[in-house]
């Protein structure tokens, strides 16, 4: 995440500030506890593009970890979803989640 960087518009007394954020998982597990919730959260808006470009595969890793901390509609997402991928997108999610769960 970059610090807000400062741009003076020309105008007296107007400065506008910018936020700028690497990517909105790392925003949106920054603003609270790592619940079942919040990576349910993500699996959502990965699977209708909600905040960001639909993505299958991220969304099955987001609810395959909701599933592992006890969220039991992460299951029925993470099934629904599923039907609807390739097998080796659904091994990348499996590898994905992983990875995440290993380094976090």
């Amino acid at each position: 995440m970059q610090t807000a960087a400062k741009a003076d518009t020309g105008q007296q007394g107007v400065i506008m500030a910018r936020f700028e954020i690497a990517n909105l998982d790392t925003a949106m597990l920054g603003q609270g506890p790592l619940t079942a919730d919040a990576f349910y959260d993500l699996g959502i808006r990965y699977s209708v593009g909600h905040s960001v470009p639909a993505d299958l595969v991220s969304a099955h890793k987001w609810f395959n970890i909701a599933a592992m901390k006890g969220n039991k509609e992460a299951v029925l997402q993470r099934q629904e979803i599923a039907a609807n991928m390739s097998p080796a997108d659904i091994a990348a999610a499996l590898r994905a989640a992983r990875a995440w769960l290993t380094a976090h």
